[in-house]
This record gives structure tokens, C-alpha cells and sequence, in this order.
């Protein structure tokens, strides 16, 4: 484990880091979306609880930058300004994300969409012996159907990680 990795792993203990998943071991290798466009507005619905993403009802606009490079525009109790990149072209739904220059980028992996109503989002990352994960939810519109809701979290109970999964209904966002 390196120094940045020990100091950021320390920062989300002490942040209360234990509302997100932290596990032993390495993380999950998921199959993501092939394939992999989508751009335009999405509404939060569910997420994994996270020390930095407090309030409900976010939303995240991507607009391309050049290709294989997205911006991103977070609003929810703030607003954050970031940058996806793809890492691999063969697989352009496997991104890394970055909302500061002095914070490493986060994976943000897309593990399914059909681009028009719904998107299933999974990041993990290491820390020597343990792993922390990171997972969202987001539709097209403030709400999503239930039985929807439910096929995508089946997709995470089969990571193992659908337990803390949080409900987040956005269904007063606009």
C-alpha cells in the first residue's frame, strides 16, 4: 500500500468511512456495458452511502470533452465539476473518474444501461488488504419503475454488496 493509498484510506475511516463498504480482500472484477456512449442528464436513485455524496436527489451531467474523455457536472448539496476518462478503448464503459487534482481518480464503471431510462454505475478500489465500493443507481427521469429497480439490484446482490445498498427516491427532483 502506498503512502497516498494509507492517507486516503485513514481520511475515510476517520469520515466516518464505515457508512461505506469497506471489505477485506480485492475487488471484483463485474462485466461492464458494451458498447459504452451515453451522455445527457441522469437522476440518482439509489446509492451506496459515501463520506463525500451527503444529500439526496443528485443529479450528473455528461457532455463529451474530446473522445473517450466526459465531463461531468454533480449537483446534490453542492455542485462538483469532474472529469471521466476511459482508460482502455476496448473498454469504453470502464472509466476513471476525478473531481480534484489532488485526489487519485476513482473507477466508475458502467455494468448496464439501456441508455434511455436506466444506468448501473460500480466502482471499487484498494487498499492493501481491503477494498472499498462504490455503487449508483441513476434514471433518465426522478423515479424508476420498481420492477426495473429490482433487476438492477439483483445485478448487485450478485457482487455481494446489495445489503447497504440505501434508498435514495428521487421523486420530488426536478
Amino acid at each position: 500500500m502506498n503512502a497516498v493509498q494509507i492517507l486516503t484510506l485513514t481520511m475515510l475511516l476517520a469520515a466516518g468511512g464505515s457508512d461505506q463498504l469497506l471489505r477485506s480482500g480485492k475487488c471484483p472484477n463485474p462485466a461492464v456495458q458494451a458498447n459504452f456512449d451515453y451522455l445527457g442528464k441522469w437522476f440518482e436513485i439509489r446509492k451506496l452511502p459515501t463520506t463525500f455524496q451527503k444529500g439526496q436527489c443528485a443529479t450528473a451531467d455528461y457532455s463529451l470533452k474530446s473522445p473517450g474523455v466526459v465531463g461531468v457536472f454533480n449537483r446534490e448539496l453542492l455542485s462538483a465539476l469532474g472529469t471521466a476518462k476511459v482508460k482502455d478503448p476496448a473498454e469504453p464503459a470502464k472509466l476513471e473518474v476525478s473531481f480534484s487534482d489532488d485526489v487519485p481518480p476513482g473507477p466508475y464503471w458502467v455494468l448496464s444501461t439501456d441508455y434511455d431510462s436506466y444506468t448501473l454505475i460500480y466502482g471499487c478500489t484498494e487498499y492493501g488488504l481491503f477494498h472499498m465500493e462504490l455503487s449508483w443507481i441513476l434514471s433518465r427521469k426522478p423515479t424508476l419503475p420498481k420492477e426495473t429497480t429490482e433487476d438492477l439490484l439483483s445485478i448487485f446482490k450478485r457482487l455481494n454488496n446489495d445489503k447497504k445498498l440505501k434508498c435514495k427516491i428521487c421523486e420530488f427532483c426536478q
